[in-house]
Protein backbone atom coordinates (compact mmCIF):
# COMPACT_ATOMS: atom_id res chain seq x y z
CA UNK A 1 0.00 0.00 0.00
CA UNK A 2 2.85 2.79 0.56
CA UNK A 3 4.06 1.86 -2.53
CA UNK A 4 0.94 2.43 -4.20
CA UNK A 5 1.20 6.03 -2.49
CA UNK A 6 4.49 6.53 -3.24
CA UNK A 7 4.30 5.87 -7.14
CA UNK A 8 1.04 8.14 -6.95
CA UNK A 9 3.01 10.81 -4.96
CA UNK A 10 5.50 10.73 -7.70
CA UNK A 11 3.27 10.92 -10.52
CA UNK A 12 1.72 13.92 -9.04
CA UNK A 13 4.97 15.21 -8.77
CA UNK A 14 5.73 14.92 -12.24
CA UNK A 15 2.76 16.27 -13.46
CA UNK A 16 3.16 19.32 -11.78
CA UNK A 17 6.74 19.47 -13.13
CA UNK A 18 5.38 19.46 -16.11
CA UNK A 19 2.74 22.03 -16.07
CA UNK A 20 5.74 23.93 -14.43
CA UNK A 21 7.58 23.53 -17.69
CA UNK A 22 4.96 24.66 -19.67
CA UNK A 23 4.42 27.63 -17.97
CA UNK A 24 7.99 28.87 -18.06
CA UNK A 25 7.74 27.98 -22.39
CA UNK A 26 4.66 30.19 -22.39
CA UNK A 27 6.67 33.05 -20.78
CA UNK A 28 9.76 32.55 -22.49
CA UNK A 29 8.97 31.81 -26.02
CA UNK A 30 9.15 34.35 -28.55
CA UNK A 31 5.97 33.73 -31.06
CA UNK A 32 2.67 32.65 -30.71
CA UNK A 33 3.42 28.98 -32.31
CA UNK A 34 6.42 28.11 -29.86
CA UNK A 35 4.04 29.30 -26.86
CA UNK A 36 1.61 26.82 -28.22
CA UNK A 37 3.55 23.77 -28.63
CA UNK A 38 5.24 24.02 -25.19
CA UNK A 39 2.01 24.56 -23.05
CA UNK A 40 -0.08 22.10 -25.16
CA UNK A 41 2.86 19.54 -24.98
CA UNK A 42 3.28 19.76 -21.41
CA UNK A 43 -0.20 20.53 -20.16
CA UNK A 44 -1.24 16.94 -21.98
CA UNK A 45 1.58 15.14 -20.26
CA UNK A 46 1.05 17.10 -17.28
CA UNK A 47 -3.00 16.03 -16.87
CA UNK A 48 -2.39 12.80 -18.03
CA UNK A 49 0.28 12.06 -14.85
CA UNK A 50 -1.76 13.66 -12.59
CA UNK A 51 -5.19 12.03 -13.12
CA UNK A 52 -3.36 8.69 -13.60
CA UNK A 53 -1.80 9.49 -10.23
CA UNK A 54 -5.44 10.39 -8.80
CA UNK A 55 -6.51 7.41 -10.37
CA UNK A 56 -3.61 4.89 -8.92
CA UNK A 57 -5.01 7.30 -5.30
CA UNK A 58 -8.75 5.81 -5.18
CA UNK A 59 -8.39 2.79 -6.71
CA UNK A 60 -10.94 0.70 -9.16
CA UNK A 61 -14.04 2.59 -8.29
CA UNK A 62 -16.82 5.02 -10.20
CA UNK A 63 -14.54 8.14 -9.55
CA UNK A 64 -11.83 6.44 -11.53
CA UNK A 65 -13.79 5.52 -14.13
CA UNK A 66 -15.29 9.34 -14.43
CA UNK A 67 -11.32 10.35 -13.86
CA UNK A 68 -10.26 8.14 -16.92
CA UNK A 69 -12.73 9.37 -18.96
CA UNK A 70 -11.64 12.95 -18.19
CA UNK A 71 -7.74 12.12 -19.11
CA UNK A 72 -9.35 10.77 -22.55
CA UNK A 73 -10.97 13.39 -23.28
CA UNK A 74 -8.26 16.01 -22.52
CA UNK A 75 -5.98 13.88 -24.75
CA UNK A 76 -8.57 14.53 -27.52
CA UNK A 77 -9.12 17.73 -27.07
CA UNK A 78 -6.03 19.55 -26.17
CA UNK A 79 -3.88 18.92 -29.56
CA UNK A 80 -6.96 19.53 -31.63
CA UNK A 81 -7.65 22.48 -30.05
CA UNK A 82 -4.10 23.77 -30.15
CA UNK A 83 -4.22 22.75 -34.14
CA UNK A 84 -7.15 25.01 -34.98
CA UNK A 85 -5.82 27.28 -33.22
CA UNK A 86 -2.35 27.23 -35.27
CA UNK A 87 -4.59 27.31 -37.80
CA UNK A 88 -6.19 30.51 -37.76
CA UNK A 89 -3.34 32.15 -36.26
CA UNK A 90 -1.86 31.37 -39.66
CA UNK A 91 -4.70 32.39 -41.78
CA UNK A 92 -4.80 35.61 -39.94
CA UNK A 93 -1.11 36.54 -41.24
Amino acid sequence: MIILHIISTAMLLIGCFFFLVGTVGLFRMPDAYCKMHATTKCDTLGAGFIITGLILLTGFSNVSIKLLLIIVFVWLTNPTSAHIIAKAQYRKK
